[in-house]
């Protein structure tokens, strides 16, 4: 990875939609807000949006922690602005801060998320095995 400016930024504008508030699954919808697993979902958009342009050939980033602090209530309808700024990297493992700002410029959510920078090829080794100690199990579930 090549060196990212500290303080290198990127940001982009979702509308947030029905099928982005709070559904807890078999437990069901509970409140018609923007959810705080999309927060984290668009946080770690943003940190990839920072990371690509400094990829090289040959590397990948894979996503390996995200914080999240939902600070206020967001409804279908509402167009939000999700920024992130280059924090720090440390080794293969870039940092980046992030916000969720509202049409008020109010920050409804903040936080972090770290993607760690491997070869591809390591990535896809990796990938494999995981596959392979799988198949099995599927086979199994299927009898």
């Amino acid at each position: 990875m090549r060196e990212i400016p500290r303080g290198y930024g990127a940001s982009f504008t979702v509308e947030v939609t029905e099928a982005m508030t709070v559904d807890f699954e078999e437990l069901g919808r509970v409140h018609p807000v923007y959810a705080t697993y999309w927060m984290a979902k668009h946080m770690e958009v943003v940190g990839r949006k920072i990371l690509v342009p400094f990829l090289e050939e040959g590397e990948e980033g894979i996503g390996s922690a995200v914080t999240v602090r939902h600070l206020a209530p967001a409804f279908p309808g509402e167009r939000l602005r999700v920024e992130g700024t280059h924090d720090r990297t440390e080794g293969n493992r870039l940092v980046v801060r992030c916000r969720v700002v509202n049409r008020w410029d109010e920050v409804i959510g903040e936080g972090e998320t770290t993607q760690v920078v491997l070869p591809t090829a390591v990535l896809a080794a990796r990938f494999a095995r995981q596959r392979a100690r799988l198949d099995p199990a599927r086979e199994e579930m299927r009898r």
